[in-house]
């Protein structure tokens, strides 16, 4: 079963109608403009635990919603 996520507009969903939209986080200590970009596509976060997440519904309302999500058991909360 694919992962369902709970939409405030539209209920409960399947992951294949949303598109995940992560605000990257680049240290503060990398000042090249290029090492800047590679850090922002390339090096992403995947921190195990409790982590806030935003979704848009494309397939459905075209609406953001912000979720946090329990990364290691693969539950909203």
């Amino acid at each position: 079963m694919a992962l369902q996520i709970p939409c405030a507009f539209c209920g409960l969903r399947s992951v294949e109608e949303f598109g995940y939209g992560e605000v990257p986080q680049v240290p503060h200590g990398i000042t090249d403009p290029d090492a800047r970009d590679v850090d922002r596509v390339y090096m992403k976060t995947n921190s195990d635990g409790p982590t806030p997440e935003a979704w848009f519904h494309a397939f459905g309302c075209r609406r953001w919603t912000s979720i946090t999500r329990h990364r290691s058991a693969d539950t909203w909360l």
